[in-house]
C-alpha cells in the first residue's frame, strides 16, 4: 500500500496576466514547496513582480489557477491572501509618511484591549521585531524621518508580524548595507527552519546562489527554467534571464578632463554632514561609497538645494554658485536622480511623456503646453533609452522598475545636464538594465559631463569610478584613485578605521 504524498505548499498552473489587452504572463506553472527559498530572476518587465501581486491578490490574473495545499484558492484582493497566510514586502515602499513606525506595521491588524488600541502591545512587538532585525529604529519616529534602508527594515518588520506562511520579498536588499543584509539572511533562514516558505526575488545574484535552494527564471512573460539552484552558477543564470552571453558589464572608464567643472568646499548640514569638501573633473565619474547613514544622499541633496546647509561654497567652472534652491542648481546646470524614483522622483499616474517634461516643461510651452512636442521628445527618450512600454501613455505604475528607471534618467537629461548626481541608480534593476545605464553614463563622461556616482553596490563603485570619497558619520574619510579603489580600501575606510591625513 502506498502512501499518498502531500501536495506542495502552493501550486500554480498556467497563470496568465493581460493589461490592456498585451500579454505579461504566458501560461506560468511551477509549485512551491513547504519550508523552501525559491528565487526568482528574470530581467526588468520579465513579469516577476507581475507574478508575486498575483500571488498576493493585488493583481488578479486573467487565466489560470493557484492551489494551496491542493485546494484551489481566490486571491481576490490583498486582505484574501493575507487571510491564507501570504504576506508581501514590496520594493517600492506602502508606508504612511505620516504615521509612525508602530503604527505602520500593525495598520490594519492593530491589537487591541478592551476595545482600544493597545499601543503599549504594539510598541512593545514592534521594538522585538526590530530588535530581530538588529536595526535601532525607534519604534514611536514618523515614518518620513526615516532612511530609504530604515524603512525597508519596516516593511520587513510589517510583514513579519502577521506570521504567515508564505513570504514574498520583492528586492528587499537593493538599500541595505552588507551587514543588513547578512541580518536578513540570518532570519530567512529561522524561517525555513520553522517551515515558512519564503519567495525572494533579487537581481543580485551572488545573493541568490547563497539563500535559494530552487531557482525560477522569467524571461518576457514564460517560465525558462525552475531547477536547484546548486544546478547553475551566476554565468548560467545571466545567461538564461537575458537569453544570450553577457560580456563584461562595466565599459573602460574614461579618461577626466583636468578642467574642474564643479567644487564643493566646506559643505555641512547639522547633525548629518560635516565640512566635506571635494573637485569634480569634467569627464569624470566620482564614486561616494561609505555604509548606510554616511551622510552621501543628505550631501547631495544639500548640494541640489533641497536641504538646509549650515555652510558650503560652490563654484561652477571656476565662478562662485550660490544654488540656494532646486530650481537654481537645474538652471546651473546640476541634476539629481534621488534614490526614492517613486517618492521622490516621478508621478506614477502620469505617463510617460508627462514625467519626462515634469521639470523642463517650460520648454514645450506655446501658450499652451504643447503636447505634440512633448510626445515627439519622449518618443526620441523612448528609443535612445529602450523604455519599454505598451504605449507612451502607458502610466508609471504599469511600468518595471528598470523602466522607471530609464523615464526618471530622461527626465534629467531633459533638462541638459552638465553635472549628473545620481543616488543609487540601479536600485532593483536587472543586470542587463544596469549594463546598459553603465554605458550610457560612460557616454556622458565621453561627451564632458560631469558625474557623481552613490551607491551601496561595492562592485558599481569600483567597476564605475574614475576616483572614490569614502564618507562615515557625515564626513570625509579619504579619497581613492587608481589601484588603490578595492574592497579592501573602502572598507578600511568606511568602518573608520583609517582615515586619510589629506
Amino acid at each position: 500500500m502506498t502512501t499518498k504524498s502531500a501536495p506542495p505548499l502552493m501550486e500554480v498552473r498556467g497563470i496568465t496576466k493581460s493589461f490592456a489587452g498585451v500579454q505579461v504572463l504566458h501560461h506560468v506553472t511551477l509549485d512551491i514547496q513547504a519550508g523552501e527559498v525559491l528565487g526568482i530572476l528574470g530581467e526588468n518587465g520579465a513579469g516577476k513582480s507581475t507574478l508575486l501581486k498575483i500571488l498576493s491578490g493585488i493583481y488578479q490574473k486573467t487565466d489560470g489557477q493557484i492551489l494551496i495545499e491542493g485546494e484551489e484558492v481566490d486571491l481576490k484582493s490583498s486582505a484574501a491572501a493575507k487571510a491564507l497566510g501570504i504576506a508581501m514586502i514590496p520594493q517600492e515602499f506602502n508606508l504612511i509618511s505620516t504615521l509612525n513606525v508602530f503604527e505602520n506595521i500593525f495598520l490594519g491588524n492593530e491589537q487591541k484591549k478592551y476595545r482600544l488600541l493597545d499601543k503599549k502591545a504594539m510598541r512593545k512587538k514592534t521594538r522585538e521585531l526590530l530588535q530581530d532585525l538588529e536595526t535601532e529604529i525607534d519604534p514611536n519616529a514618523l515614518i518620513e524621518s526615516l532612511s530609504v534602508a530604515q524603512k525597508q527594515m519596516v516593511e520587513i518588520a510589517k510583514a513579519l508580524v502577521r506570521d504567515s506562511r508564505i513570504l514574498i520579498m520583492d528586492e528587499p536588499t537593493t538599500v541595505l548595507t552588507s551587514h543588513e543584509v547578512k541580518v536578513l539572511f540570518k532570519l530567512v533562514n529561522k524561517l525555513r527552519a520553522r517551515g515558512v516558505t519564503v519567495i525572494f526575488i533579487s537581481h543580485k545574484l551572488k545573493e541568490v546562489k547563497q539563500l535559494c535552494d530552487r531557482l525560477a527564471i522569467l524571461r518576457d512573460g514564460y517560465l525558462i527554467s525552475l531547477e536547484p539552484v546548486t544546478n547553475l552558477d551566476e554565468a548560467d543564470m545571466a545567461r538564461k534571464m537575458v537569453g544570450r552571453e553577457l560580456n563584461q558589464i562595466y565599459p573602460a572608464k574614461s579618461t577626466p578632463s583636468a578642467d574642474v567643472i564643479f567644487s564643493v568646499s566646506d559643505l555641512s548640514v547639522k547633525g548629518v554632514v560635516s565640512s566635506v569638501s571635494f573637485d569634480l573633473h569634467a569627464g569624470e565619474v566620482l564614486g561616494f561609497a561609505g555604509l548606510i547613514g554616511a551622510g552621501r544622499t543628505e550631501m547631495a541633496e544639500a548640494i541640489m538645494g533641497l536641504r538646509q546647509r549650515a555652510s558650503g561654497v560652490f563654484r561652477i567652472k571656476g565662478q562662485p554658485a550660490t544654488l540656494r534652491t532646486p530650481r537654481e542648481a537645474v538652471e546651473r546646470g546640476l541634476a539629481y536622480l534621488s534614490e526614492d524614483r517613486q517618492g521622490k522622483g516621478l508621478i506614477m499616474n502620469f505617463d510617460i511623456p508627462q514625467n519626462i517634461t515634469l521639470i523642463s516643461l517650460r520648454k514645450y510651452i506655446r501658450g499652451l503646453i504643447s503636447r505634440k512636442q512633448e510626445i515627439r521628445q519622449a518618443n526620441d527618450y523612448r528609443q535612445r533609452f529602450d523604455i519599454k512600454a505598451a504605449t507612451l501613455q502607458t502610466h508609471l505604475i504599469n511600468l518595471s522598475g528598470g523602466n522607471q528607471q530609464k523615464v526618471y534618467l530622461a527626465k534629467w537629461m531633459d533638462t541638459e545636464p552638465e553635472i549628473l548626481i545620481l543616488d543609487e541608480p540601479t536600485r532593483g534593476i536587472d543586470v542587463n538594465t544596469k549594463k546598459e545605464i553603465y554605458h550610457f553614463i560612460q557616454s556622458l563622461t565621453e561627451q564632458g559631463l560631469a558625474v557623481i556616482v552613490i551607491s551601496s553596490e561595492m562592485e558599481e563603485i569600483i567597476g564605475l569610478s574614475n576616483r572614490v570619497i569614502v564618507m562615515r558619520s557625515g564626513s570625509v574619510m579619504g579619497t581613492l584613485e587608481g589601484d588603490d579603489i578595492n574592497e579592501e580600501e573602502i572598507m578600511y575606510y568606511a568602518a573608520g578605521l583609517k582615515k586619510s591625513v589629506a
